[in-house]
């Protein structure tokens, strides 16, 4: 686990929590269906609510438990799988929160935790699909998978600075697909997440491809108000990796 969000669980919980979590993840350790026990115990026992960016204090303290199992690939997997499977929403994003960690341990994780992002990513619970487009699933995710993943963040609102990677893994057909789906706003006379053209504006021509410009001389006077304030915030953008 990253250290700053384990010294911002250690300063948050109290004592008796601290107590309680460091049995928890001793009794994992020595019995890994422990587990199945006091995973679904953590927010009683440790609390609830916002940690650090991204993390709340039941993700982190969970975490720490999926970390203690002493189980690797396969088996790691199938207990990960039904502790996702049978646990509530907060207990699903700590387990899709928790898979970079998982996988850190000794590389027999491997991409044995996408069948889970998969099926978040089908899924419409936004705090669920954000926490499943974490470092994991930007490092495992096929090239077109992870456009998709994408654009469903900006069809659900979710923003795109929370989606891992983006910055590397973005390509001309991932704009392309934003860009097409600007003009879609566009032609319904509606705004454009301001998020996207960073990622549009890095690929030269992807705008003219999608036809959005055309909208400023259409008939309809919203579809001609809405590409106008698109490409003002076009414009205003600098592309992704740019200095």
């Amino acid at each position: 686990m990253d250290p700053h969000i384990a010294t911002a669980l250690d300063r948050h919980l109290t004592a008796d929590a601290r107590f309680w979590l460091a049995d928890a993840v001793a009794r994992v350790g020595q019995d890994p269906a422990a587990v199945r026990a006091v995973f679904p115990a953590v927010g009683r026992h440790c609390g609830r609510g916002p940690l650090v960016i991204g993390w709340a204090v039941e993700d982190a303290a969970r975490a720490l438990l999926l970390a203690a199992l002493p189980l690797r690939g396969a088996e790691l997997a199938e207990e990960i799988t039904a502790l996702h499977r049978y646990g509530d929403a907060a207990e699903q994003r700590a387990v899709l929160r928790s898979l970079a960690l998982l996988e850190d341990a000794d590389g027999s994780f491997g991409d044995l935790g996408l069948p889970l992002v998969r099926m978040t990513l089908r899924g419409n619970d936004t705090s669920l699909i954000e926490a499943a487009l974490g470092p994991y699933a930007a490092h495992h995710l096929h090239h077109g998978d992870y456009r998709h993943a994408v654009l469903k963040c900006v069809f659900c609102g979710i923003p795109l600075h929370r989606v891992a990677g983006l910055d590397e893994r973005a390509d001309p057909e991932l704009a392309r697909m934003l860009a097409d789906f600007a003009h879609e706003r566009v032609a319904a006379g509606r705004d454009v997440p301001v998020d996207i053209w960073p990622f549009v504006r890095a690929h030269p021509g992807a705008l003219e491809a999608s036809g959005l410009p055309a909208e400023t001389a259409a008939a309809s006077p919203d579809r001609r108000a809405a590409a106008e304030r698109a490409l003002a915030a076009f414009h205003a953008t600098t592309p992704a990796g740019a200095a």
